[in-house]
Parts: structure tokens; C-alpha cells; sequence
């Protein structure tokens, strides 16, 4: 199975919380692992976003930043070329999204993926309604 995670079910696997077993599972099952290439900024800002409230100490935020590093390296990381963003304008004129919640759905539809998985049940929704199969991890 190829599987889109979006950045919040990606947290999900470096933060342990809600969710975090679920995302590992689907994980270790799929075939195949596509990420939008917007994850990137987004976990790196997440990570530095927890280290400046003091939840993670310099030497876990290196470790966090490396372990997204290699899984990266292993997953089919998607770019914003001109059909992702063809794709996520149709996305924002059909449904209420944020700007990357589009771009996400986007990638996840010309990637053709077998499961789209997020943390935000808007863009679950969003995403249904645009045609893909989606899991929600709370």
C-alpha cells in the first residue's frame, strides 16, 4: 500500500502522543511512503518550536532533525511542481482549505496514493470529499 502522511500524522512519528502507535503501524505495513516536500519546513519548525519552549533539549532536537533526515531519504518526497499546484487550486476552489492543507491534498492526488493519513480532521474530510481515501489519527 502507498501511503501520504501529511505533517501532522509525520509528528507523529518523532513526538509520542496520540496517534503515534497508529502512524508507526500504517507505516511499517506500507509498501510505500510519499510526503509532500513541504514536511520538510514544517517539522524542522515544530521541532525548533518545542526546543524554544524548552520541551526538547538541543541534543533531542538534533536527534528529531536526524531521524526525520534518514526517514526522508527512504520516502517518496513529492516537489510543488505545476500540477501539484494546478491540482491544489482545484482543491481551494472546491473545498474550505488552508493553503497546505491543499497543497498536501494535492500531492497525495497526483501521487495517487492508496491511504491518505492526517491529524486534522478538516483536511480529512477535505480530502474524502476530493476523492481519496483518508484515515484520521487522533
Amino acid at each position: 500500500m502507498r501511503i501520504f502522511l501529511d505533517t501532522s500524522a509525520l509528528a507523529k512519528r518523532y513526538v509520542k502522543e496520540s496517534g503515534s502507535e497508529k502512524v508507526h503501524s500504517k507505516c511499517q505495513k506500507a509498501r510505500e511512503i510519499v510526503l509532500s516536500i513541504l514536511c520538510v519546513p514544517e517539522m524542522l519548525s515544530a521541532f525548533n518550536r518545542l526546543r524554544r519552549q524548552q520541551a526538547l533539549s538541543i541534543r533531542q532536537y538534533d536527534d528529531l532533525k536526524t531521524a526525520l533526515s534518514e526517514d526522508i531519504a527512504q520516502a517518496t518526497v513529492l516537489g510543488l511542481e505545476h500540477a501539484v499546484l494546478s491540482q491544489a487550486i482545484l482543491c481551494l476552489e472546491t473545498e474550505p482549505l488552508r493553503t497546505l492543507d491543499a497543497i498536501h491534498i494535492a500531492t497525495a492526488k497526483e501521487a495517487r496514493i492508496d491511504l491518505f493519513i492526517s491529524a486534522d480532521r478538516k483536511q480529512c474530510k477535505a480530502a474524502t470529499a476530493l476523492g481519496l481515501k483518508t484515515e484520521f489519527v487522533k
